[in-house]
């Protein structure tokens, strides 16, 4: 058994949580894909503690309360989606519990989760069971009972998690939805996932085998292990060849790679080859492998100054931080995206997909635009970096998706310049209706009394497809139907997608409305969505009915009424 931990065992732990939660984040994404296309729990989970695994890498700490930190820190810039944002306040707390330890031992531990749970709790508004909460609660009371008997870390996380997942089993019971799905809470599992990663670790087992989420190598040289002494060749060299034939013989390059550096690996398929090398002349390695193809990507990164700085307690430079340097360089400058000073009294962050509504949104007077909606959740920082841009003293943002509310919510006290107001709404027509009713020479609270309620007043109905086959409000719902939801809820499901229209525009709420605008997504034709104004037109003869682009994924229409 393990009795205690220090800070860089701890972040080791994170590293193979945020490796464990990747490898599984399809299944975890598949266990919310009812019977709406928006599973994306796993992938919110694993990009969230995805960006603490990478301020691990970079940083070393010297007691665990500092990686604790380090942790909640990115954590919470990282945070996307209700479940990134949870596990980011899980984390918060738990790092206030360890702030000040150098190490942490079982009790530590058991203290330190129950710390989590309560920062969890308190800041969810209305905190429901069969939740992430739930499974996160009833692993740290476990945790709590463990740590009177036995003070070892492992035993403690060991029976956390032990006790989560008895929790998680019965998150079907707990939860109405999921009771109907069958299905039991992606996000509690979610978390599990992470806790046995980061007890894995403890046990000295391997990390699983994962795709990076983005496209390059994964490969990575292992610089705590090395000393400058140690390294003969000072380049790690990573590049992929596109072949010019199948047949290609890659045994001379393989000689000649060796002659020239070592640690080589080599890896094909029929169309292209993957060279890993450590030597001290990358560019002849890359010129001599051309000569089997075309380069198609490549990545040359300096061990003995990667070295020499991590000996320094220094950042650790990678071809990881080229994305931020392109950003600059595009910005204009080298000092990273400016902060905008305020040049009026109010500006505006929107959230959303698809060209057409970014247009909307420009034209009523958003000032930035943050991509993201069903299934791809923007982080806290994706939006914090947009509120810092806009040249106002007080910016509102407009989640325009219940699942991003809570991490623009988180906002609210990272930004320290300007006063920022989240308005909670859930779907784009809501945010459209918002920015229609702005009062650019109103008072704060005039201004906010006035976009509140010209959202709330906003009837939403979305047309999208069924993911899988379920049984739902009285609906046997199959894989691939049409459905229809008024204001989240299920309105019906229909083979025929005109069908589904028509009996939507005979809705109630569509047949009381004044005007009705028809947002038409990516994979609906301009013939389809004037089909789909004809239908809506004839059967609301009141309401002033118009067409627009909206270009956005998962919905084929998105359609308001007021």
């Amino acid at each position: 058994m393990v009795h205690n931990i220090d800070a860089a065992a701890f972040q080791r732990m994170v590293i193979h949580g945020a490796a464990a939660i990747s490898a599984q984040k399809q299944p975890i994404n598949d266990l919310n894909v009812f019977p709406v296309p928006d599973g994306d729990t796993g992938t919110n989970m694993s990009l969230t503690i995805g960006a603490a695994a990478a301020e691990m890498k970079k940083n070393r700490y010297q007691a665990v309360g500092q990686a604790a930190q380090g942790t909640a820190s990115a954590l919470l810039r990282g945070a996307r989606g209700n479940s990134g944002v949870i596990l980011s306040l899980l984390f918060r707390g738990f790092a206030k519990a360890i702030k000040e330890k150098e190490t942490m031992d079982g009790r530590d531990l058991a203290i330190a989760l129950d710390f989590g749970v309560a920062a969890a709790y308190k800041a969810v508004m209305k905190p429901a069971e069969g939740t992430i909460l739930t499974v996160s609660r009833l692993a740290a009371a476990r945790a709590a009972g463990c740590a009177r008997e036995n003070n070892d870390v492992e035993a403690v996380l060991e029976a956390a998690i032990q006790e989560g997942h008895v929790a998680l089993a019965d998150t079907v019971n707990l939860n109405p939805v999921l009771k109907k799905a069958g299905v039991v809470d992606a996000g509690g599992k979610g978390f599990l996932v992470i806790l046995q990663g980061m007890l894995d670790e403890l046990r000295g087992l391997p990390m699983p085998e994962v795709m990076e989420e983005k496209e390059g190598s994964g490969d990575k040289a292992d610089f705590e292990a090395l000393s400058v002494e140690d390294i003969t060749f000072a380049f790690d060299t990573v590049y992929i060849i596109r072949k010019d034939r199948e047949d290609v013989d890659l045994e001379p390059l393989r000689r000649y790679l060796n002659s020239i550096g070592d640690s080589l690996v080599i890896g094909e398929d029929d169309t292209a080859f993957k060279v890993h090398v450590h030597t001290n002349i990358p560019g002849q390695a890359l010129t001599e492998s051309q000569k089997y193809g075309t380069l198609e990507l490549a990545k040359i990164e300096n061990m003995r100054t990667q070295a020499e700085d991590l000996a320094a307690g220094k950042h650790v430079q990678s071809t990881d931080d080229l994305e931020n340097v392109e950003r600059e360089l595009e910005a204009g400058g080298t000092e990273g995206p400016a902060k905008a000073a305020p040049e009026k009294k109010f500006g505006y962050v929107a959230v959303c997909a698809g060209a057409g509504l970014e247009a909307v949104f420009r034209d009523l007077g958003v000032d930035g635009l943050v991509g993201g909606g069903q299934t791809m959740n923007p982080s806290t920082e994706d939006i914090l970096k947009e509120i810092e841009r806009t040249p106002a003293e007080i910016v509102y943002v407009l989640p325009n998706n219940k699942n991003i509310i809570m991490a623009a919510e988180q906002c609210v006290s990272l930004c320290e310049d300007k006063k920022v107001v989240v308005l909670p709404t859930k779907t784009i027509p809501q945010g459209i209706s918002a920015m229609l009713c702005a009062e650019p020479d109103a008072s704060e609270e005039d201004n906010t009394a006035a976009m509140t309620d010209g959202f709330s007043r906003v009837r939403t109905s979305e047309i999208t497809y069924a993911a899988r086959d379920s049984d739902f409000g009285g609906f046997a719902i199959k894989q691939g139907d049409y459905l229809a939801l008024e204001e989240h809820q299920l309105f019906g499901t229909d083979r025929d997608l005109e069908s589904m229209l028509d009996r939507l525009a005979h809705s109630e709420g569509h047949q009381e409305a004044e005007f009705i605008s028809i947002f038409y997504g990516e994979d609906v034709t301009e013939e389809q969505a004037q089909r789909a104004e004809e239908i809506f037109a004839a059967a609301c003869p009141k309401a002033e009915v118009s067409l627009l682009p909206g270009g956005q994924p998962v919905y084929y229409y998105m359609i308001s009424a007021e």
